[in-house]
């Protein structure tokens, strides 16, 4: 329709990275607001949930085409959350819906669920349980992607908590997902999981990177925590994850305080929990944010990091620089950045330019550690 269309040339991906291969919308979004028209057309006021709409489309395509007040959104990641909400002010319509927690209160009643497929299993596993517990028996869920992001074994996550389960016809490289009748059962996470070797329980929710596992340049940079200076006063684990890199920090430096901070709701919820499983809730403080922006300037001793890659399909290293930047912003002079990243990704010089002088700490056949020292 032409009002989403003008609408959608209008949405921008602030505050996350932009750039000319990075867009606000895709045709996911689109083909999921034409497969769940006429159920928007019937559905209450106050029925319709949006879970994961990536910088607004789902939700302000929603409320410009129904003219619909009252829609309940989701969004795991705060960057995506302020994107919908500059969207949002910039439009008018800051007063269309409400964003919340993936939970009893954001379901209830919910007639329409509009969902952007998450890529991994357990993140749609959680999300389809809960629609399942929650949502009315009548609920339909449109569940949409690009196709080369949509397995076989999402229709059989889907089916394990939907009776019915079906595909649409593709367009433009993009499938939705349409699931009704919900089979209400037992949640499947959080997970929890013990790293014998390290004897640290871990808590994980179905978003999170790595889930309960310890991926394999977190564990690297685990070998180099003990250089770090004896007397923080205050760390932060930078994207933290399941907050494993936080925990093994508040274990050999008891002395400082440690900040676990991540984008994600579900990443912070899971660190949170890991910190109350190993008996140290009262010594790391969780922070959901965007690359740590409400921390003050020249506040933090050390920083540690492992940064992704990526930005959703595209190779980017935009979250990591602007990870590095962040860093650079709240360490004092002569705090440290302690980081791992694929060898391959060249980052010394870009940490030497934004931090300060940077050395490598260690490097094996896939990974490079660095530390850098801050210089005002």
């Amino acid at each position: 329709m032409l009002i989403n269309s003008e609408l959608f040339d209008r949405l921008r991906r602030f505050p996350d990275v932009e750039a000319p291969n990075l867009l606000a919308v895709d045709a996911a979004d689109r083909l999921i607001l034409d497969e769940a028209d006429a159920a928007l057309v019937a559905a209450d006021d106050g029925s319709v949930v949006v879970i994961d709409d990536h910088f607004g489309a789902l939700t302000l395509g929603t409320a410009a085409r129904h003219d619909a007040f009252g829609l309940r959104v989701h969004q795991d990641s705060i960057v995506a959350e302020r994107a919908l909400a500059a969207n949002a002010d910039r439009e008018g319509m800051l007063d269309r819906f409400t964003s919340g927690e993936l939970s009893e209160e954001l379901l209830t009643g919910a007639q329409v669920v509009l969902l952007q497929l998450p890529r991994s299993l357990s993140a749609l596993t959680e999300i389809a349980e809960a629609v399942a517990r929650y949502a009315t028996p009548e609920v339909a869920v449109f569940a949409g992607g690009r196709d080369k992001h949509i397995t076989i074994a999402m229709n059989d996550v889907l089916g394990r908590s939907f009776g019915e389960v079906q595909a649409s016809r593709g367009r433009q490289k993009s499938r939705v997902l349409r699931a009704r009748t919900p089979i209400p059962g037992t949640p499947t996470y959080p997970v929890t999981e013990t790293l014998t070797d390290l004897d640290l329980t871990v808590v994980a929710h179905g978003a999170v990177f790595a889930g309960p596992r310890l991926d394999i340049g977190t564990r690297y940079l685990l070998d180099f925590l003990r250089q770090t200076p004896r007397n923080i006063g205050v760390a932060v684990d930078l994207g933290c994850g399941t907050g494993i890199l936080a925990a093994e920090l508040a274990r050999i430096r008891p002395s400082a305080r440690i900040i676990a901070t991540d984008q994600s709701a579900s990443a912070v919820a899971s660190a949170a929990a890991t910190a109350a499983a190993n008996g140290l809730a009262d010594r790391i403080e969780t922070l959901r944010d965007d690359v740590a922006s409400s921390l003050p300037d020249a506040s933090v001793d050390v920083v540690v990091c492992n940064p992704p890659f990526h930005i959703g399909a595209a190779v980017h290293t935009g979250i990591a620089e602007k990870m590095f930047e962040s860093a650079a912003r709240i360490l004092r002079d002569g705090g440290e950045l302690w980081t791992v990243h694929n060898s391959n990704l060249g980052y010394h010089r870009h940490l030497q330019g934004l931090v300060g002088r940077t050395t490598v700490a260690g490097r094996n056949r896939k990974f490079t550690v660095t530390r850098s020292v801050r210089t005002r």
